[in-house]
């Protein structure tokens, strides 16, 4: 019986041990990645995929446009690299952590702080700053009306006063891990808290603002900028030294690893570097500004002024909302009295024949625009739908005839058929569109309509189709 009794006992110890050391490190991915996949691999796909956090800082849209710190320098890297970027948002860190071991991503991109723990499961990337774990509470009422020093007393400036208190902690962070050695410094009991895995950091800060918790932490550089949004929080216990901050990338990918620390380096020595990280961590005025916008993806995750009007233009044509509106701003930007210099206007950007061919007797009204483009739109899926029954390729067919006109791009199909490749393949349409602007082609038979900038469509269409991925990473289809 006391054999039992001791087997019992050290049997829960393990698995509160396990339970205990598995919290805030990311316990949840596998310690191994279970794929095969460097730098060589990527490079033949020709795509890197980065796991991303949706946050103010690190990756959302604003008036349209993806932003974010994360976003710009992996753009920046993608570009440097010769390949497309693939963002996936994950907000949870250990589903993160796990996608990247299965092979779902390439690179994490999260606000990553670097521990023995994680850095033993995968290989962190140069740090890109350092920073502090702070803690995060709210002032007392009528704190303006304090003085100083009564205000300093109502206030946690020594971290062992955080003996009994309920501090809340992002699921997966970093931020458990250091309450709970701060907990065993102090000789005293911390409560932690570890909310769930879609709530982020500066949902958290949110909810002590708001008083609906007392306590939370954050990485200084996010808690100081998050902080001008709610002026009832303070912000300035360190309860942490410095630590750095990094991205991470499996383990067996040491030839990926080398590039982007070689990448790091060199933009390290950039002024542009630094004028990114500023722009979501020291632009204070600007960062308020987006914060207060209905146009900001995390509010209300408006795209536009004109997103009812490019729902039922969309829905009219049989399309994803989010599709018309990446063309939309490909063509205005959103702006309704946009010109071009080929007397283009409108958010459409109609041009006066067509502008009176499908009834938009003013075409700076976004309401007449929007209907107007869209019958277009129909009347080109209508032209192609003999030649193009793939819908997801004749989509980029209608779209870059919009840009160019039908005539050109059915030159381009013709070359394509000529040289005996698919036309069902729009990367081989897109190539003989491109190559219009050579002597050689326009001289053929097929070529009807002359020389045209092939390269303008193609990228137009390319362009508005990686809008469309990052408007479906951050908008939902339905309001």
């Amino acid at each position: 019986m006391k054999l039992l009794n001791y087997i019992i006992i050290i049997s829960l110890f393990i698995s509160c041990q396990s339970k205990d050391s598995g919290q805030g490190q990311g316990f949840g991915y596998a310690n191994q990645p279970s794929v095969s996949i460097d730098y060589a691999q990527i490079k033949e796909k020709g795509v890197i995929t980065a796991i991303v956090d949706n946050s103010s800082t690190s990756y959302f849209l604003y008036k349209g446009q993806p932003m974010g710190y994360e976003y710009e320098l992996l753009k920046r890297l993608a570009d440097e690299l010769g390949l497309k970027l693939q963002i996936k948002v994950v907000v949870d860190i250990n589903k993160a952590f796990e996608m990247l071991q299965q092979g779902k991503g390439d690179i994490i991109a999260h606000n990553l702080t670097v521990t023995k723990e994680r850095s033993r499961k995968v290989a962190f990337t140069q740090h890109h700053n350092l920073v502090r774990q702070m803690l995060v509470q709210r002032k007392p009422k009528g704190w303006r009306r304090l003085k100083q020093h009564v205000l300093e007393r109502k206030l946690i400036r020594n971290p062992i006063n955080l003996a009994g208190k309920e501090v809340y902690v992002r699921k997966g962070s970093s931020h458990y891990a250091r309450l709970k050695n701060l907990s065993d410094e102090i000789g005293e009991d911390i409560i932690i808290v570890e909310d769930f895995g879609q709530l982020q950091t500066e949902d958290l800060m949110q909810r002590v603002a708001d008083g609906e918790i007392d306590y939370t932490v954050a990485d200084e550089d996010v808690a100081l900028i998050h902080a001008t949004y709610y002026p009832d929080l303070d912000v300035q216990t360190p309860i942490s030294f410095s630590q750095k901050i990094a991205w991470a990338v499996r383990k067996n990918s040491p030839q990926l690893l080398g590039m982007i620390d070689n990448w790091i380096k060199r933009m390290k020595k950039k002024p542009t570097y630094y004028v990114i990280y500023n722009k979501y961590f020291k632009n204070k005025k600007a960062s308020l500004q987006r914060k207060k916008s209905q146009f900001f993806s995390k509010n209300e995750g408006f795209l536009s002024p004109y997103d009812s009007l490019i729902k039922a233009g969309a829905l009219s044509i049989g399309w994803d909302w989010r599709l018309l509106a990446a063309q939309i701003y490909q063509e205005s930007k959103f702006d309704p009295e946009a010109k071009s210099w080929a007397g283009a206007v409108g958010l459409m950007q109609l041009v006066p024949h067509t502008a009176e061919l499908y009834g938009a007797r003013d075409p700076l009204d976004p309401s007449q625009s929007i209907q107007a483009g869209t019958q277009y739109l129909t009347w080109l899926d209508q032209f192609w739908a003999d030649h193009v029954v793939d819908e997801a390729v004749r989509l980029k067919y209608i779209l870059a005839s919009y840009n160019v006109g039908q005539g050109h791009v059915m030159d381009a199909y013709r070359l394509t058929l000529k040289f005996k490749k698919d036309p069902l393949d729009w990367q081989q349409v897109a190539y003989y569109l491109a190559k219009k602007s050579e002597e050689k082609y326009k001289e053929l038979e097929e070529v009807k309509w002359g020389y045209c900038r092939g390269e303008e469509p193609v990228n137009y269409v390319k362009e508005i189709f990686n809008r469309f991925e990052q408007y479906k990473n951050l908008v939902p289809v339905t309001e």
